[in-house]
């Protein structure tokens, strides 16, 4: 599925450029050779069309990936389980403390410090 949506992202990203050198800048630009397609459709909704498919293309771009990174596939998982594995079967480290596991009989009073 990331496939499509990277090869639909592509396209989108050609298209994009293509409608934004068409567009009429202030100095000229490619459109100046398209002068017959201005005569038929008119001047304004060529450009009307050109906004409207610059702002069309740029949110499908984004869109697309933003979904795209919903099906990026890391591979981290199971390196990660594999890791948890081992740490989980290690055994404990040496020189952590053992504290005992029963209580001390009451008789006994810890031993205090003579000052």
């Amino acid at each position: 599925m990331y496939t499509v949506i990277a090869i639909l992202i592509v396209i989108a990203s050609i298209l994009l450029t293509i409608v934004v050198l068409v567009q009429n800048s202030k100095g000229g630009g490619l459109a100046a050779n398209f002068a017959s397609g201005n005569q038929t459709f008119g001047v304004r909704q060529t450009a009307d069309f050109l906004e409207k498919a610059t702002w069309t293309l740029a949110i499908s771009i984004m869109a697309l990936c933003i979904l795209a990174t919903a099906f990026v596939s890391t591979g981290n998982n199971a390196r990660q389980s594999s890791i948890q594995e081992r740490i989980e079967q290690s055994a404990p480290l040496q020189g952590q403390p053992e504290f005992p596991t029963t209580p001390a009989p009451a008789n006994e009073q810890p031993e205090t410090p003579q000052e």
